[in-house]
């Protein structure tokens, strides 16, 4: 039998209602349809899980089903504000460890193009192609397992410095970062063997990657030339960019069971709701952890 709209919830929500009709002063209206908002959630969202432990992937799937459904934006938006104002009240009380939804807004939740990433086949193509020979070649190589292995943004590889090398904890500093946010990235371990090999060439200071003729520090259009040459070599789609590397990075991971809030920190994200645009491999995926990227694999 149906629950009726008025049937007591769980006692978090039923005091979260309280709290807006005792402190918030709510109208009786509006309590009726925040308390029709988390019923619905609780019906049609994972029942084996309460909405206060869900995460951003399970309410960014709940919000298209919506969606396709035909739910207006205005009904989404009405969504997203009543149960970012419970995950609030959730958090505050001390059963969640943040609210999911903070700073979560409809445009987050309206689809967008999944970006241009490689499969995992036309990954290990592209690496094996960086197996070339000329004085560049292991630079060149270098520069596109960084894109693709920790997923650095074009103009965060070109800024690299020697120094920004962390050889203790086998990391990469990446301190001239979008949006000055400079983070730390681990680097994957038979990458970073590659790496000191190249430095024991390369020398302990000045910038990481520089041209092999007027020696100085790479820039984005010798970085897209790298990339391109090792695209050709490939045999691979001729649109296949520096970015397309970062955001494979972002795409294996997640396909990998990452975590949201792991992936957003290591791509210097500002928040997870900005990484949401990957959640495109999520859907039949069974794996739950992470597991090496193709690199440690090949020659």
């Amino acid at each position: 039998m149906k629950a009726s709209n008025h049937s007591p919830m769980d006692p978090l929500i039923e005091g979260y209602l309280s709290y807006l009709d005792k402190v918030g002063r709510k109208t009786p209206r509006t309590i009726i349809d925040v308390r029709c908002t988390l019923r619905r959630a609780v019906s049609e969202l994972r029942t084996d899980i309460p909405l206060w432990h869900l995460q951003l992937e399970d309410y960014l799937h709940w919000l298209e089903v919506k969606r396709r459904a035909g739910c207006t934006e205005t009904s989404l938006a009405k969504y997203l504000s009543h149960l970012r104002g419970f995950l609030n009240y959730a958090w505050r009380s001390g059963r969640n460890e943040r609210n999911v939804l903070d700073g979560f807004t409809l445009k987050h939740a309206l689809p967008r193009t999944p970006p241009s990433s490689l499969t995992l086949g036309e990954a290990e193509k592209l690496v094996r192609a960086t197996s070339a020979t000329g004085p560049t070649a292991r630079r060149d190589r270098l520069v596109v397992l960084l894109l693709y292995g920790c997923g650095l943004r074009t103009d965060e590889l070109c800024g690299l410095d020697v120094a920004e090398i962390n050889r203790e904890r086998h990391e990469l500093l990446v301190l001239r970062a979008k949006g000055d946010r400079p983070r730390s990235i681990p680097i994957p371990e038979a990458l970073y063997t590659e790496l000191l090999a190249y430095l024991l060439e390369r020398g302990k200071r000045g910038a990481l990657f520089c041209t092999s003729t007027k020696h100085r520090r790479l820039r984005a259009s010798d970085v897209c030339t790298i990339v391109k040459d090792a695209v050709i070599r490939a045999g691979l789609r001729p649109d296949i960019t520096p970015r397309t590397l970062r955001h494979s990075f972002a795409t294996h991971l997640m396909d990998r069971g990452v975590d949201l809030a792991v992936i957003a920190s290591l791509m210097g994200h500002r928040s997870p709701q900005e990484t949401g645009v990957y959640l495109h491999v999520l859907p039949g995926r069974t794996e739950a952890a992470v597991r090496t990227l193709p690199i440690g694999d090949l020659p």
